[in-house]
């Protein structure tokens, strides 16, 4: 479910994840294989949010997603929801090169990995080598360091 989707008139999100789902179940099927999709609960209200996700639940979806540009305090409180409901929860970076991109002002994606852990989130599109998203191979591999490690150590070359 691409992060930039939401709920557009030519693609409307209760409809989607339907569609979603139910090719995950014929997948399931053919395969004997577990299979999944990130559903993105992203929208304008929490109260959207919630009914999102309720419905992503009822369908059987174990893993949601939401988009930065949520904002930290949606962010925190779609966690907590997850949480509770027993869902896994994925958070997309869009959003993040309007602070993170800046060489003279900002915030690291490092900086973005650590909050939102601790915000509750599972786990998060960090890039890839070969993607569209920033970075030199240095660069990705410590944005990967930073999630998977409980203390960062200095490493200047990964911009640690």
């Amino acid at each position: 479910d691409d992060e930039n989707i939401n709920s557009q008139p030519f693609m409307r999100w209760r409809e989607r994840f339907l569609y979603c789902q139910e090719g995950i179940q014929r997948a399931r099927a053919a395969t004997g294989e577990v299979k999944g999709s990130y559903l993105n609960v992203t929208a304008g209200t929490m109260e959207d949010i919630y009914e999102r996700m309720e419905y992503a639940k009822e369908l059987g979806a174990i893993v949601v997603m939401i988009d930065l540009v949520m904002g930290y305090t949606a962010i925190q409180t779609a966690a907590i929801w997850a949480r509770k409901n027993d869902m896994l929860l994925h958070l997309h970076r869009a959003g993040n090169s309007t602070y993170a991109r800046q060489k003279n002002h900002g915030i690291n994606f490092r900086v973005i990995c650590k909050w939102m852990r601790m915000s509750g989130v599972d786990h998060i599109h960090a890039g890839t080598i070969v993607g569209k998203l920033e970075g030199d191979p240095l660069m990705v591999q410590g944005f990967y360091e930073t999630l998977l490690c409980v203390k960062s150590e200095v490493n200047l070359p990964k911009g640690l």
